[in-house]
C-alpha cells in the first residue's frame, strides 16, 4: 500500500529543488551574456584598422617646425647711358657654407634672389665685353627685402660689339602707374613721392603724363577752390572785387598758378635738365638728418643718371610760374615783387610738403609697393 503522505512530501521536495535550480540558472545567465559582450568588445578594440584618437593627430601636427622668414635681394643692371643690360650674369655669394646662386638679368635688366636666410652676401655682375662689378658686403636680416642701387657696367677695352637692350619706356611707364595709385587715405593724390629709393627714372613722356594727371585730378580742383575761397575771405587781391565774380577771378588765378607751376616744374624743366621731379623718401637716419634732407630736396634733385645736383627744375619752375602770374593778377599787384614773393613762397611750400612726405604721408598713403621702404 502506497504511503500517500510520503509521496506528497517527496513531490514537494522535488518541486522546491527544481525552483532553486531554475532561480540559480536565471541569475547566472545574464552574467555570462555580459561577459561574452565584454569579451567581444575587448576583441573589437584590438582590431588593426581601428582609427587613431584625434589627440594623437593633433599632437603630431604640433611637432612640425615653425617656418623661417626669408629675405630677398633685387636690383637692376644698366650701362653708362642708363640703358638696361640684358643677359648679364649675376652671382650671389653668401656667408661661408652657403650655396652660391647665379642668374641672368632679364629683359628689363632686373634680377631677384628670393628665399634667402639671414646673413652677409656679396653680388657680382659680369657680362662679356663689359666691366666687372662686385658689391660690398650686404647684411640681410630675417624677412628683409633689399633693393640695390642700379648697378652700372661700362664697356671695357674699347669694345663696341656689346649689344645692350631693354625697354626703358616700359620701366618708366610702370613708375607712372605706381605714382597715380598712391593716394593719401585712398583719396588725396600723393603722386610725387617715391618710396623706392632705386626707382628707375621716368622719360620725358612719362613726366608730362604724370603732370597732366596731377593738374586735372578732381581733388586738385577742390584744392584750388579752397585756396580761392581763403583768398576771398581774407580780402587778398581786393581789385578782383567780391561776390561770385570776385571768387571766379581768384579761382582762375589760383588754377593758373597750379597749372603753370606743375607743368613747368614737374614736366618741362625736368625733361630739359634730365632731372627726376619726385621726392625720394629717405626713411632712415636721425630725425635731424631726415629733416635736413627733406628741406634740401626743394633745391637739390636727383638727376636721371642717379646723381644729386641743384634742383634747376623746381627753382626755375617756381619763378617762371610766378613771372607768368603777372599776366592775370590785378595790375596793382604786378611787378618784380610779385615774382619774387610767389617764387620763394612756392619753394618754401615745397620744402614744407617734403617734411610732411618724410614724416607723415607714408603711414597713411594707400597702394605703396610692397618692400618700398626708402633708402636701403
Amino acid at each position: 500500500m502506497i504511503d500517500l503522505r510520503s509521496t506528497t512530501r517527496a513531490a514537494k521536495m522535488t518541486i522546491v529543488a527544481g525552483a532553486i535550480v531554475w532561480l540559480i540558472f536565471s541569475v547566472a545567465r545574464p552574467t555570462a551574456n555580459a561577459q561574452e559582450g565584454s569579451t567581444s568588445l575587448s576583441q573589437g578594440s584590438s582590431l588593426p584598422n581601428a582609427p587613431q584618437p584625434p589627440q594623437a593627430t593633433s599632437q603630431s601636427a604640433q611637432t612640425g617646425s615653425q617656418p623661417i622668414e626669408t629675405a630677398n635681394i633685387s636690383g637692376t643692371v644698366i650701362d653708362t647711358n642708363g640703358d638696361v643690360v640684358v643677359g648679364a650674369t649675376v652671382t650671389l655669394a653668401g656667408t661661408p657654407g652657403a650655396n652660391t646662386r647665379s642668374m641672368q638679368s632679364g629683359n628689363n635688366g632686373q634680377f631677384a634672389f628670393s628665399g634667402l636666410p639671414a646673413g652677409v652676401y656679396t653680388v657680382t655682375v659680369t657680362r662679356p665685353g663689359m666691366s666687372r662689378f662686385t658689391s660690398s658686403h650686404i647684411s640681410l636680416n630675417d624677412g628683409e627685402v633689399r633693393s640695390l642701387p642700379p648697378i652700372t657696367l661700362s664697356v671695357s677695352g674699347g669694345s663696341t660689339t656689346v649689344t645692350v637692350s631693354g625697354n626703358k619706356e616700359e620701366l618708366a611707364e610702370k613708375q607712372v602707374q605706381i605714382a597715380v595709385h598712391q593716394r593719401i587715405a585712398g583719396i588725396i593724390p600723393n603722386f610725387y613721392s617715391s618710396y623706392d629709393w632705386n626707382a628707375p627714372p621716368m622719360e620725358a613722356k612719362q613726366k608730362f603724363q604724370l603732370s597732366i594727371r596731377s593738374m586735372f585730378d578732381p581733388v586738385s580742383f577742390l584744392t584750388v577752390a579752397g585756396i580761392a575761397g581763403a583768398e576771398q575771405y581774407k580780402g587778398i587781391f581786393p581789385a578782383y572785387g567780391s561776390g561770385i565774380e570776385g571768387y571766379g577771378k581768384r579761382y582762375g588765378a589760383a588754377f593758373a598758378n597750379h597749372v603753370s607751376g606743375t607743368l613747368l616744374g614737374r614736366a618741362v624743366y625736368p625733361s630739359l635738365f634730365h632731372q627726376d621731379p619726385r621726392y625720394f623718401y629717405k626713411g632712415r637716419g636721425s630725425i635731424r638728418s631726415r629733416a635736413l634732407y627733406a628741406i634740401s630736396a626743394a633745391v637739390i634733385a636727383r638727376g636721371d643718371d642717379g646723381r644729386w645736383e641743384p634742383n634747376y627744375s623746381k627753382v626755375l619752375g617756381s619763378f617762371s610760374a610766378a613771372a607768368m602770374s603777372n599776366l592775370y593778377y590785378p595790375a596793382s599787384d604786378r611787378g618784380a615783387s610779385l615774382v619774387v614773393f610767389n617764387g620763394l613762397a612756392d619753394i618754401g611750400a615745397d620744402a614744407a610738403a617734403n617734411l610732411i612726405r618724410e614724416f607723415v604721408l607714408k603711414g597713411i598713403t594707400k597702394h605703396i609697393p610692397k618692400g618700398a621702404n626708402g633708402q636701403p
